[in-house]
């Protein structure tokens, strides 16, 4: 039985896992919900789109990575601080599929939800590994090659475009255009047909395709008996997602405004590391020095390099903020790694990505003065062992901040 991809990737998308992203993200519920009903037929339209380049061949392997990697596993965890590593994955599938066009596709799904920029590109990160976790499980499943995958992938086209809200114009964004996918459903192609030679009123198919439209959002997030579509590999990764879902309430974030003494409000987590940094520099009796550190909580680069991704923007220009805030105060930025992988190898990289972020916070507005060097530990002072699980070993791999003078 074939694997309806929409409804696979549909039942994923639980109440919990939703709550989930908008206490992350710091939206409703609602528009996170409309940002996804966007989001995911525009990622799975990618990803058909992607495989008729090349015969399949970098849908399967991205597909294949996406399914090693266990998200489907940990779904409870991937809006929180442990998943960072899943997003960046998510940032460097979504650049796979859509090139310099993902930041664009990002904010037009943010346009369309009326939420913030940056959610639009949070939520297509997690949507990828998620979609394509599901397409190399069914490949592997299938013994599918690149030509089998493209065949599967093609077939699923119409469900795809129906599920496409309207007035989410993508135009810019595939060639050929939602539009354009949609007209080659029969389904679709002969009502238009009809209502052009029925003489109807012009105002009148507007206020159709927009009931039309709700309906299929609707449909997208209701679903309609998917357990009797959707076949047993499915039903097992569902059981998986009741299992990670039951740990939804211990990641979830609370934000909080943070009000800096120029009269700057910041919008940053609880316990993140605005609050503390602030609270810090605040009491006269907080220690500072090489042995006190900040540790970023909403910080990421791309996959196995010093990319910050664009989501990262918004905690680089709360410190530059910061920094202006507190004229007096000079800050250093260390870069830490876990203990797998060679040493010298972790140092460099560590060492790139705290000038990645020294030279990002100074970009942002900074006083260059009150930015010490940046230094890379590498895994110096990692204390997981590199056999220990991936989620141990997160809190050795982290961005942090040291206040020497205030």
């Amino acid at each position: 039985m074939s694997l309806n991809l929409l409804d696979a990737v549909k039942g994923l998308i639980t109440p919990e896992l939703i709550g989930n992203a908008a206490s992350f993200l710091g939206e409703e519920q609602g528009g996170v919900t409309k940002a996804i009903g966007a989001a995911a037929p525009a990622l799975l339209q990618g990803i058909i789109n992607k495989a008729g380049t090349d015969n399949g061949a970098s849908i399967l392997d991205m597909a294949t990575k996406a399914a090693g990697s266990g998200i489907l596993d940990n779904l409870g965890g991937l809006f929180g601080s442990g998943g960072s590593s899943m997003m960046n994955l998510g940032s460097t599938l979504v650049s796979g599929l859509f090139g310099d066009k993902g930041s664009m596709l990002g904010n037009l799904i943010s346009s369309f939800a009326g939420v913030k920029p940056s959610t639009g590109s949070s939520l297509l990160s997690a949507l990828a590994p998620m979609a394509l976790s599901l397409v190399g499980k069914y490949v592997m499943s299938n013994g599918l090659s690149g030509g089998g995958l493209l065949s599967w992938l093609t077939g699923q086209k119409d469900s795809v475009a129906k599920a496409m809200p309207a007035g989410l114009n993508l135009s810019s964004i595939f060639n050929e255009g939602p539009a354009k996918v949609v007209q080659e459903s029969s389904s679709y192609r002969e009502p238009a047909r009809e209502e052009a030679s029925s003489g109807m009123p012009k105002w009148l198919l507007p206020l159709l395709l927009i009931a039309l439209g709700a309906l299929a959002l609707w449909y997208f997030m209701r679903g309609c008996n998917p357990k009797e579509q959707v076949p047993a590999v499915v039903e097992q990764v569902e059981a998986a997602v009741d299992t990670a879902t039951a740990k939804v309430t211990e990641v979830v974030r609370e934000t909080l405004n943070v009000t800096l003494p120029d009269g700057t409000v910041l919008s940053a987590f609880r316990g993140g590391i605005e609050d503390k940094l602030v609270a810090c520099l605040n009491d006269a009796n907080c220690k500072i020095g090489k042995d006190v550190w900040f540790d970023f909580d909403n910080l990421n680069f791309e996959m196995g390099s010093a990319k910050l991704t664009a989501e990262s923007q918004a905690q680089v220009n709360n410190i530059a903020a910061i920094l202006k805030a507190y004229p007096k105060v000079k800050i250093k930025i260390g870069g830490y790694t876990d203990k797998t992988g060679d040493d010298a190898a972790n140092k460099k990289l560590s060492q790139e990505r705290a000038d990645a972020v020294t030279a990002a916070i100074k970009t942002a507005g900074a006083n260059a003065a009150q930015l010490l060097a940046g230094e890379g530990y590498g895994s110096e002072f990692a204390t997981v062992p590199a056999d220990a699980s991936d989620e141990a070993r997160r809190v050795d791999r982290r961005i942090s901040v040291s206040v020497r003078e205030k």
